[in-house]
């Protein structure tokens, strides 16, 4: 069996400049069997068709909270309604766990400085580790693990490409690189132009658990659809 591990990012991974208003980094992983993948894009361009007529439409999480390009449509307040409540439902009928890690750039700057590793791969190195413990957990043999990445640029792909591979050679502290490699783990960078749902739905997904970290007490409906989703271990969730 297939399994994906959709990764996307909100806010900026650099420790130079730290916006007060945003000032932690989550990278979102999204795992998934390729059946229940394929569920998802179904309903996702379905979505897409009804508002649109075209499933090329990306779904992006700031431009649909601000209503911008192809979401200048959600002025309507009964087009938003609408929106909303099929993408609430399909987000929360469909199959996938949630693992994040959220960096506060202030805390973690004063305890390790400026020039520490880098926050993308500390905190990729953390999804990774729980995807193996959550692959652990499921019965069915033979699974494949594939990482599926957007594409940031030439430099900054090779850079955790190496890392990965990093990873693959060495392991973490708690996996070794005997168990990442019985996944048959496998790296892919993609295009946004691509319009990979899975990505689209770690991207929605992001922003509401980032805003939950900074403000347990703040009103986050969209937070309290993605809760049930998070990965456990006991009390602790990731």
């Amino acid at each position: 069996m297939d399994y994906y591990l959709f990764l996307d990012e909100s806010g900026d991974h650099g420790l130079k400049n730290i916006d007060l208003n945003f000032p932690v980094f989550i990278l979102c992983g999204i795992i998934m069997s390729k059946d229940d993948y394929q569920s998802l894009r179904i309903s996702f361009n379905e979505i897409k068709q009804k508002l649109w007529g075209d499933s090329k439409v990306i779904f992006h999480s700031r431009d649909i909270r601000k209503c911008e390009k192809e979401f200048k449509i959600l002025l309507d307040n009964e087009i938003k309604a609408g929106f909303y409540k099929e993408l609430n439902s399909t987000i929360s009928n469909s199959n996938y766990t949630v693992i994040s890690s959220i960096i506060d750039k202030e805390r973690y700057i004063k305890k390790y400085g400026k020039l520490r590793n880098d926050v993308y791969e500390i905190a990729l190195s953390f999804i990774v580790e729980r995807t193996i413990f959550f692959l652990d957990s499921i019965a069915k043999q033979d699974k494949n693990l594939y990482l599926i990445i957007e594409k940031r640029g030439k430099k900054e792909d090779a850079k955790l490409k190496n890392h990965i591979n990093d990873l693959l050679r060495i392991g973490t502290y708690y996996v070794s690189p005997e168990r990442l490699r019985t996944y048959n783990t496998k790296v892919q960078f993609v295009d946004k132009r691509k319009n990979i749902n899975g990505l689209q739905l770690s991207d929605l997904v992001a922003y509401p658990i980032a805003r939950y970290s900074m403000d347990k007490e703040r009103a986050n409906p969209a937070f309290d659809i993605i809760e049930p989703k998070i990965y456990r271990r006991g009390t602790r969730i990731f």
